[in-house]
């Protein structure tokens, strides 16, 4: 009895075919993803500069009179120029993807800044809650601490009273008190 062939499922991944021979295998040609960012990024950066408008304008402007004013066969791209139309459209057809690769860089860039900007946001106010904290505490601590002016209230009340104590003793032992000293006779 011969195998029954199974019908193709879609779910199951096709066995890859075998090279027959010694040719080498084709490659898809491999490119550094971040060099071509760059260059697009600088490519981009050139186009929005004045300079590339004036480069523009200057070549266009050279094309248009060359091929206007130059009689014969010198003139490569005769009245309606479309010669010059087909070089300005490929010309925009290659800058409109470097440019939203550029952009799409950018954005990536931007992305990374902003989450770094959101943690440091994060952090200085995580920094600011807790020296918040730190300066109530100190707050309620000063407030059971003597200031400066009661420390100072508080001696001259002290010293006021130990003079007026030594002036007392002082009344006591002198002989013109009343009573003098014990013992002598005036």
């Amino acid at each position: 009895m011969a195998e029954r062939e199974r019908p193709e499922r879609l779910d199951t991944p096709r066995p890859t075919p075998r090279r027959i021979g010694l040719a080498p295998a084709l490659r898809r040609p491999r490119f550094d993803a971040d060099a071509f960012g760059v260059f697009a990024e600088q490519f981009a950066r050139f186009m929005g500069t004045a300079r590339f408008l004036a480069y523009m304008t200057l070549f266009v402007a050279l094309w248009v009179a060359w091929n206007a004013l130059v009689p014969g066969e010198a003139a490569f791209d005769p009245f309606p120029f479309i010669f010059l139309t087909l070089a300005l459209s490929l010309q925009a057809s290659y800058a409109a993807p470097l440019i939203l690769l550029a952009q799409n860089r950018q954005e990536q860039r931007d992305k990374v800044v902003a989450e770094q900007d959101r943690r440091a946001a994060s952090r200085a106010h995580a920094d600011m809650e807790f020296l918040a904290r730190e300066v109530a505490s100190l707050r309620m601590a000063l407030g059971e601490v003597a200031t400066r002016d009661f420390v100072r209230s508080e001696l001259r009340t002290e010293l006021r009273a130990l003079l007026a104590e030594l002036v007392d003793q002082a009344d006591r032992s002198h002989p013109d008190a009343e009573g003098g000293e014990p013992g002598r006779g005036t």
